[in-house]
């Protein structure tokens, strides 16, 4: 199964509809979204996503339910701030990152395969034990300049970066 993994969007229109027309041509069998959207109207261009998606809220994440309205009638789905999610036997925590010491718990914890985060924006991938641990930077580009996401294999158990 491959898992495209965006993050930190920030209502960068131009490239959140680049994401959206990369990840339409890559086909994922889904698209998470770790979070900050940040503004209910930068969630429209996923309506043309035709991998389902599924999301967690970030701390810049206003009217929280106009975004969940808003990606529910896209047929996408946000989890609030954690998701569980199980893929081909993989166990993934999805969550925005903005408490590192939950990011860490949740590493330690030994319950999951895969742990997904974002906030930093700083593309981030590490093999910790048994955990792979991701964080595919921001599509916005607003802080580091590079507009990037990360796509995982859950056959070969492989990540590779992806930039805009």
């Amino acid at each position: 199964m491959l898992v495209s993994v965006i993050s930190d969007t920030h209502d960068n229109m131009p490239y959140i509809k680049k994401a959206v027309k990369r990840l339409n041509a890559i086909s994922p069998d889904l698209v998470i979204h770790c979070g900050d959207f940040s503004a209910p109207f930068a969630v429209t261009p996923y309506g043309s996503l035709r991998s389902p998606m599924t999301a967690v809220y970030g701390n810049n994440d206003a009217e929280r339910d106009l975004i969940r309205q808003k990606l529910e009638q896209a047929g996408k789905k946000v989890q609030g701030s954690f998701a569980r999610l199980t893929f081909d036997g993989r166990k993934m925590a999805v969550t925005h990152g903005d408490n590192l010491d939950l990011v860490d718990s949740v590493i330690e914890s030994g319950g999951f395969d895969i742990v997904l985060y974002g906030h930093t924006h700083q593309m981030h991938i590490e093999e910790k034990g048994e955990v792979m641990i991701i964080n595919p930077g921001e599509v916005c580009g607003y802080l580091s300049g590079k507009h990037t996401f990360v796509t995982y294999d859950t056959a070969t158990y492989r990540a590779r970066i992806a930039r805009l």
